[in-house]
This record gives C-alpha cells, structure tokens and sequence, in this order.
C-alpha cells in the first residue's frame, strides 16, 4: 500500500507537470504577482486533478462516453473559455496594486480562473488515468478503502509540484525589469488565447463539414 501511495504522489507530479493552458496562467501569475498568487492559482488546478482521478477510479467509462458523446459541444464551449480567460489574462495589467515587497494580493479569482481552465479540458482524465496505467495503480474494481489515500497522495503530489513551480518562478521574476513581466504577461496571456481559438476552430470545422451534432 506505501508503495502505491507513493506512485499516486509521482502521478499527481506527472499529471502537473505537461506546459498546457494552466501552467501558462501560473507562470503569468507567479512572475507577475508572486509566489501566493501562482500556488493559489495551482491549487485550483489541483482540485481539477483530484476531481479528475476520482472519475478516472470510479466512472472512466462513463466519463469517456460522455466526452465521445459530447465532443464538439465541449471543443466549442471549452475554446471560448480558454479564448476569453486568455483575453482576460493579455489585457490585465500585472502591475496594478503591487504591493510594497513585489507581492500583489491574492484573490480568489486566481484560483477561480484555473478551475475554469481545468474543467474546460476534461479529457484530462485519460491523462491522469494513463498514467495509472503507467505506474500500476488502475484496478478494475476499485474499493474505497484503497482509493481514499492514493486520491489524497495524488492531490498531495499535485499541489507540492504547483508549490514548487510558482516558487522557482517567483523566486526569477526578482530579475525581471516591470516591462519585462508586462510583455510576459501580454505573451502568456495570447498563447491561451491561440489555444482556445485552435479548440473552438475544430469544433466549428466538426460541425460545418462533417456535420456532426452540437450536443
């Protein structure tokens, strides 16, 4: 059982670690607000992962029918909101409200943004249930008793990792001119943005030209 515990740590690290839509928000935020606003900011995308891993566990093949389902509603509905949180994060100013030690406050729109970030990419859970393939933790009939601890591992994993990556970033921004952070801030925030246009644009082009359902 440790040594389970300790694979569902790796997994939450794992799961983490690939550069997508939400460690972009939480470079934008830790070199543009400090080291609490991005671990705060990884703390929803942790939530996310945990949420995540229990389906995974639980209902996969449930979850995976309603993504096969409902795959273009998603595309669509997930690229407008990585399109506007992208927006959202371009023409936000990182510098308003700096706080006399470099810091800006945290607010629960941090971690608001990357819940809505996770959620908007569910396919996420054949990630994470990948990667319990990967390390020998998928079980065909799951108990509770197993599962509580390796979710609370995975959830553990996650959050050190977004606690350590927010505080290597806040730790570089300290050499980064204001108008250094801005453009930062700027670029982060379009790359979100082509992200969301290139799901939107495929959904659009599954229903234009392949005539497939919305929902």
């Amino acid at each position: 059982m440790l040594l389970d515990i300790v694979k569902a740590f790796l997994v939450g690290v794992c799961a983490s670690a690939p550069l997508g839509p939400i460690a972009i928000l939480v470079i934008q935020k830790s070199i543009g607000k400090g080291h609490r606003a991005g671990f705060i900011t990884g703390l929803g995308a942790s939530v996310v992962d945990t949420l995540y891993a229990s389906i995974a566990i639980f209902a996969l093949a449930f979850a995976q029918k309603f993504i096969d389902d409902h795959q273009n509603i998603i595309l669509l509905v997930g690229g407008v909101v990585l399109a506007v949180l992208g927006t959202v994060m371009m023409f936000s100013n990182p510098l308003r409200k700096l706080g006399t030690k470099g810091e800006q406050k945290v607010s629960v729109k941090d971690f608001a943004q990357a819940l809505l970030m996770g959620f908007s990419n569910p396919a996420s859970i054949f990630v994470i249930f990948t990667l319990f393939a990967f390390f020998g933790l998928a079980d065909d009939s799951p108990q509770t008793w197993r599962v509580a601890p390796i979710i609370l591992s995975l959830s553990a994993g996650s959050v050190t990792y977004w606690f350590t990556f927010s505080g290597i970033l806040s730790h570089l921004r300290k050499g980064f001119s204001l108008r250094t952070i801005l453009w930062i801030s700027r670029i982060t925030g379009a790359i979100v943005i082509i992200i969301g246009i290139a799901l939107l644009v495929d959904g659009l082009f599954r229903v234009i030209f392949y005539g497939m359902p919305i929902i």
